[in-house]
């Protein structure tokens, strides 16, 4: 791990120095370039959240959309990953920016938080090999992405689908709650039987947004969508001679997503080389089941191709509204680091933790299948020589009147829409998992409520700390509106 820092920080020197001796020619035309890499396995069996296996049922993809138009630059690289780790991250960034004269700060790199896709690092040749190829394509796709750039115009829209969101936590009917990894009593529950629901315990946020780049002849070139819902998930399995049932690697609806909206944009003669990727919005407690009501059975992975067809329908109406593209948007990023202040188990949790790490594991998984893993971090938390916080980047990019913000979690619903709502920019969205991926981040009023995703070990973070992203986040997009670039 320290080679890999060590090797990240040389990397983003040598990227600074060649940068400082590169006199670009910048002009005022916007200049955009999109690339899209394979990045299937190639080394097997593969690792998946389900176990082990030989199989893939979709491809998986690097995707990236880089922006330029006089200083200003920006690129939005998108990987099919359930997270994307910071270490990972940087080195890309820094061995992108040593070959392209780019800034580390100028990329943002987020995973679209599918489930099925292989687990790299290390252990196995398959976890190795895919942990390599992971890396080699990250900057072979931001790379090629500069590469390609050429006279564009750009424009923005949205439009909602409702019909595919849903909040996962729930208040449930008196006595229906059953314990917390600890034993106690949260007031929500996530995924919570149907038959013990009284209210979700938060919204939902319907809008798809858009960015459409059409060349200067008006080919489509690329389209950045983004959506506040989790993966999808019922990929096919694969029986095997044993009876084994083996999963099989998947980048579930955002893949299918970007398989399908060339042809909502071209019809029957989707363009060539039209890369579109849709991005993970503020999805932490949103997701796709059916609380209430009924659905019909699905086939495997047809309720991922349901939800991809309608959000590329909803991209499809948005790309419709448009009435304008610039050629000549502000093209901006803003970057900083913010120390996040680790949880501090309280004394009760500290001896709760204590006495439940002394039980059996029959006895923890009695109270709850969590318990075990929660308990130990609590222990873990409670070390007086635990760092006291973490710092975590978070970016602000500007494109004409379109405003981004990316951290670097699984961002609960309700801070995305805070942040729609106080900025100063007409649109605005989040993409989360970018440049990092620390678990969930629920905001202060979920964490009284309890609940999966405000479980010592899912959040490692006090609570203010999403007040405190806000905070930063909306200082920088007045940043970005006030300033003329």
């Amino acid at each position: 791990m320290r080679l890999l820092v060590m090797e990240t920080r040389i990397i983003y020197l040598v990227a600074l120095f060649f940068h400082s001796l590169t006199v670009p020619g910048y002009s005022e035309q916007l200049e955009v370039g999109a690339s899209c890499i394979e990045i299937n396995p190639k080394v097997f069996p593969i690792q998946l959240r389900s176990g082990k296996s030989n199989y893939v049922h979709d491809p998986l993809h690097v995707r990236a959309v880089a922006f330029q138009r006089g200083q200003g630059r920006a690129v939005i690289c998108l990987i099919d990953a359930i997270g994307i780790g910071r270490d990972m991250s940087d080195l890309a960034k820094a061995r992108a920016a040593e070959k392209t004269g780019w800034k580390p700060e100028e990329m943002l790199i987020c995973a679209t938080h599918t489930h099925t896709a292989p687990k790299g690092g290390e252990g196995t040749p398959g976890k190795e090999a895919y942990e390599k190829l992971k890396h080699e394509k990250l900057e072979e796709a931001i790379v090629k992405a500069i590469q390609s750039l050429q006279p564009a115009r750009v424009g923005f829209g949205s439009d909602e689908e409702p019909s595919e969101v849903r909040n996962r936590r729930w208040f449930l009917k008196e006595g229906t709650m059953s314990p917390n990894p600890l034993g106690e009593q949260d007031q929500v529950k996530t995924n919570a039987n149907r038959n013990h629901l009284v209210k979700p315990a938060g919204p939902v946020d319907p809008e798809l947004c858009v960015i459409d780049v059409r060349t200067n002849r008006n080919k489509p070139l690329a389209l950045i969508a983004n959506y506040a819902l989790h993966y999808v998930g019922g990929i096919p399995k694969v029986k095997e001679e044993n009876g084994r049932s083996v999963g099989m690697a998947s980048a579930d609806y955002f893949g299918e997503f970007s398989r399908v909206m060339p042809y909502r944009i071209g019809g029957s003669n989707p363009p060539e080389e039209f890369v579109a990727l849709m991005t993970n919005g503020a999805s932490g407690d949103i997701n796709n089941l059916v609380f209430t009501g009924t659905r019909a059975p699905r086939s495997p992975f047809e309720q991922v191709r349901i939800v991809a067809s309608k959000a590329a329908d909803t991209a499809w109406r948005a790309v419709k509204k448009i009435e304008d593209y610039d050629d000549k948007p502000v093209v901006a990023v803003l970057q900083r680091e913010v120390d996040l202040p680790y949880r501090k188990p309280a004394k009760r949790e500290i001896i709760l933790a204590q006495s439940l790490l002394k039980k059996s594991s029959k006895e923890r998984n009695d109270i709850n299948s969590r318990t075990t893993s929660v308990a130990n971090r609590v222990i873990e938390y409670s070390d007086p020589d635990q760092p006291e916080t973490e710092s975590v980047l978070i970016q602000a990019m500007r494109i004409g009147e379109q405003a981004i913000v990316s951290i670097p979690f699984e961002v609960l619903v309700e801070i995305g829409l805070e942040i729609k709502k106080k900025s100063p920019f007409e649109r605005t969205f989040l993409i989360g998992l970018a440049n990092g991926s620390y678990g969930y981040l629920p905001p202060p009023n979920q964490h009284k409520l309890g609940g999966y995703e405000t479980w010592l070990g899912t959040s490692r973070f006090q609570p203010q700390s999403s007040e405190m992203l806000i905070y930063h986040l909306l200082q920088m997009l007045k940043e970005l509106k006030a300033s003329r670039f």
